[in-house]
């Protein structure tokens, strides 16, 4: 079997139409992909982040015994959208598998510790090795604000203690604080796809019974009254600052906390808000501009 693959540059504001264009003719599946390399993190509540600039690829099932009409088609989507970029190619079975596997590789945060795409052998059978499937969720570590918990979860004590990931994406803190010793994980997300795929994750790694993973509604109903020793957020700056006084009402007293998705000039106001009820002890910034905040719970009453 071939692949026809189709890839249209679109603004934001055409994704929607594309896409049903798309998924209209046949597509077996539809993609969107970032056209202007523009960073985006986990969106905030309520939202679907997506770029200015949008690649929209469908991907049509050429099989031998039902040939496409490749101009047919090109020239009917080009009737819709005239003023759009676009481009065609046809893969093979095994050149369509590659051209996602091959963009993803091993990544050491730190000695003994590894994040492996699931279908990779690791690169030290002895170390933290967290296997990951990336799927539609955010979080697979080659970002600096994942990478940065992640590295500072190596670097905390985790034994027998209870942690909260709060906007947990593909999964990979949680799943990455119960390899590193943590007792229990209670992870949330406000996206649908979000949970399962923490889900998945955690189940790839053999960690599934001790994490728990929920919408926030479900989540809060879980979580209870119970505090957490370790607390990790990574999401954007405006909605950390609107929700840390939620977050001082889940960490227990000394408890240690790390927030990231913070650009460089958001540090200022962010330490700000949150020193009302943490202890800022560190500030740690990677590929220039993110950062991330740690420090602990202030002593409670």
């Amino acid at each position: 079997m071939k692949w026809l693959q189709i890839h249209i540059t679109v603004e934001q504001a055409q994704v929607d139409f594309t896409e049903t264009l798309l998924n209209s003719l046949g597509a077996v599946s539809v993609t969107l992909d970032d056209a202007e390399n523009q960073d985006l993190l986990e969106p905030l509540p309520g939202e679907t982040p997506l770029w200015n600039k949008v690649i929209v690829t469908g991907i049509y099932a050429q099989e031998d015994e039902e040939e496409i009409d490749v101009d047919a088609l090109i020239t009917f989507i080009t009737a819709q959208m005239p003023e759009a970029p676009l481009r065609y190619e046809f893969l093979e079975d095994q050149e369509w598998e590659r051209t996602w596997m091959d963009a993803y590789e091993p990544i050491q945060i730190a000695e003994k510790y590894w994040i492996v795409p699931e279908w990779m052998e690791a690169p030290e059978a002895d170390a933290v090795n967290i296997k990951l499937d990336p799927g539609l969720a955010f979080g697979t570590g080659n970002h600096a604000s994942t990478f940065l918990c992640l590295q500072w979860l190596g670097k905390t004590d985790l034994k027998d203690k209870i942690v909260i990931d709060y906007g947990c994406g593909s999964g990979i803190l949680g799943v990455a604080a119960l390899l590193l010793g943590a007792k229990k994980v209670y992870a949330t997300d406000i996206d649908p796809q979000a949970v399962l795929a923490t889900q998945q994750n955690a189940e790839l790694n053999g960690v599934l019974e001790n994490l728990y993973v929920g919408l926030p509604d479900e989540f809060n109903e879980e979580l209870k009254n119970q505090k957490a020793d370790v607390f990790v957020a990574n999401i954007l700056a405006g909605p950390l600052m609107a929700l840390a006084p939620e977050f001082a009402t889940l960490v227990k007293s000394e408890g240690e906390f790390a927030l990231a998705g913070i650009l460089e000039e958001q540090v200022a106001d962010v330490s700000s808000v949150y020193s009302e009820f943490f202890d800022i002890l560190q500030i740690e910034k990677r590929d220039e501009h993110w950062c991330r905040i740690s420090g602990k719970r202030q002593t409670t009453p």
